[in-house]
């Protein structure tokens, strides 16, 4: 009875959290607001329901299932990556490399270097090192 209850609120949580990063995504106006829905609320959802079925195959099939934790390590791996792309896509979209705020370094923005920009940061920073070093 304790673990059906304990897995009947892991799920109502993942469902919870699921439809609030699902109405985040739908509802908020600007892309980089929409990138916590799916970063954050989601992924809180999808846990819920990876803990809930780790602790039905527990306490109810009597063995430790695995795939959950695969599972929950490929979603954390990729969550950072997907936001890294919304939000990439919201600076190539949204802004000119002009008119992006400073680094704070000589370097410009990663997004807006081109090869041979880099490539001549790379050399410039090489033969400042072989100064000093």
């Amino acid at each position: 009875m304790l673990a059906e209850i304990l897995i009947s609120v892991f799920l109502v949580i993942s469902g919870i959290f699921g439809l609030v990063g699902s109405l985040g995504l739908i509802k908020l106006p600007d892309p980089m607001m929409r990138l916590h829905a799916p970063t954050k609320a989601t992924t809180l959802g999808v846990g819920g329901a990876l803990i809930a079925s780790m602790l039905y195959f527990y306490f109810v099939v009597g063995t430790f299932s695995f795939h959950e934790l695969m599972i929950t390590l490929f979603l954390f791996l990729t969550a950072p990556i997907t936001g890294h792309f919304v939000a990439k896509t919201h600076l190539h979209l949204s802004h000119k490399p002009d008119g992006l705020p400073p680094t704070g370094t000589e370097r410009p923005w990663a997004s807006y270097e081109s090869d041979a920009e880099r490539a001549r940061i790379e050399a410039e920073a090489d033969a400042e090192a072989g100064k000093t070093g």
